[in-house]
């Protein structure tokens, strides 16, 4: 690793110990990744992962007090992702007490150490953190130290932002020395395509679904995609980023995709077109059959594949204000459709604290409620990890959820009607 002499002189311990060994980790990681150099992260805000107060992560803990102790605070202000528990979310005696007991025990404390360490706001809790009501929205070529897959992929292809797939508490390291290693998406050659994905549908794909089916072809790589832009514009309209966002969880979670460009509409694809398919990319088609094919191959975890659902969350990642307006408008038609008055399933909505501020300002805010659906800022994900919600027949929309716990994926239009009809 070739450093500069404001980078050695870190590694070296003339700024402490502590910072010292923050250098010697950040080093080590690009070594693996074959780093020659480090960079400069140029971002206003950072990102951490690590949002949990988990009993289990004393390591983090201890790591978290020597940093404190000796100032070696983040360089940045940062967010983080969502808070694990909400009252306002369904729960019961049996849940509040694993959940407070057994798994997130120390979140106040830990939530103390990331006020210390430089946490933006109490309400910067959200793995949605580039949302404009959050005030963490990077600029096209910053360079990044986030972590959150879904927002790093979000960040790389649609703000045009540089930014690894980043680990929890590497996250924190770069931003505290201020630099990370050079590798894979921070570069040129890294950003190239070596997959092309062709979109052959007889209307819009689900968002989620797609980016299922991409991420589980690529994997890690990146994929241009083509055809795309028929469906959603070709400008980075309201609609169109929320539409990407979901799409981009998916495929960071169903793969690894920390990146991906779309014809005519992102950053990058915009400038430099077909220039950014790298030689030898393949091809992957994808139309409704293929579509179909994903969505059949999900398994089914509940114990009883034909249970009643007894929860429904949406939002991971969480929504966007405009995605909850829609969502009431499609809820309360629903509703009026079936001759329901309430949903028939415990539904929960998602978003950031600073989104669910603003939504509240709205009129829809009141009519969403009138229906039954409470909104949160909880993270649904941290949620299911409890080993009694895992039990429990959950739907959701969420390709991410789907993956990491026991909920069952539905579609937009399944779901609409579950908890509106009850299914029919």
């Amino acid at each position: 690793m070739n450093l500069t002499k404001e980078q050695q002189a870190i590694l070296d311990g003339e700024k402490g110990e502590v910072l010292a060994k923050v250098m010697q980790t950040l080093v080590r990681y690009g070594e693996l990744f074959g780093a020659t150099e480090m960079v400069p992260v140029t971002s206003k805000h950072n990102h951490l992962v690590t949002s949990f107060g988990l009993k289990a992560l004393g390591p983090v803990y201890s790591l978290m007090d020597q940093l404190i102790e000796t100032g070696a605070v983040s360089k940045q202000t940062f967010s983080v992702d969502p808070r694990p528990l909400d009252k306002n979310v369904p729960s019961n005696f049996l849940l509040d007490f694993i959940f407070n007991n057994f798994m997130y025990s120390k979140q106040d404390f830990y939530e103390g150490q990331l006020d210390k360490l430089g946490l933006m706001d109490k309400d910067a809790f959200t793995c949605t953190c580039y949302m404009d009501q959050v005030g963490n929205k990077p600029q096209k070529g910053e360079v990044l130290s986030w972590a959150e897959s879904s927002a790093v992929v979000y960040a790389n292809s649609v703000l045009g932002a540089r930014c690894n797939r980043n680990s929890g508490i590497i996250d924190l390291m770069g931003s505290v020395v201020g630099f990370v290693p050079k590798f894979g998406l921070l570069t040129d050659e890294g950003r190239r395509a070596t997959w092309i994905i062709d979109i052959q549908t007889t209307k819009k794909p689900e968002a989620q679904l797609l980016g299922s089916a991409i991420g589980m072809r690529v994997m890690e790589e990146v994929p241009f995609i083509r055809g795309l832009d028929k469906w959603i514009g070709t400008e980075l309209t309201d609609a169109a980023c929320t539409y990407l966002k979901d799409m981009g969880a998916a495929t960071a979670s169903n793969g690894a995709v920390g990146l991906y460009h779309v014809e005519n509409l992102t950053p990058e694809a915009v400038e430099q077109g077909a220039s950014l398919i790298a030689e030898g990319a393949q091809t992957y088609v994808i139309d409704d059959a293929e579509l179909q094919r994903v969505y059949d191959s999900y398994p089914v975890m509940w114990k009883n594949k034909d249970a009643t659902p007894k929860l429904c969350f949406m939002g991971c990642p969480h929504m966007s204000l405009q995605q909850l307006c829609d969502w009431t408008d499609k809820v309360e038609r629903s509703l009026k459709e079936s001759g329901n008055k309430k949903v028939c399933v415990p539904t929960v909505f998602t978003a950031s604290p600073a989104v669910l501020k603003e939504f509240e300002k709205t009129p829809y805010a009141d009519r969403l409620k009138a229906t039954g659906v409470i909104t949160s800022y909880i993270c649904p994900l941290m949620y299911m990890n409890n080993p009694l919600a895992g039990k429990m027949p959950v739907i959701t929309s969420s390709n991410k959820l789907r993956t990491y716990t026991t909920a069952r994926y539905y579609t937009d239009d399944e779901i609409l009607a579950e908890i509106t009809k009850g299914g029919k």
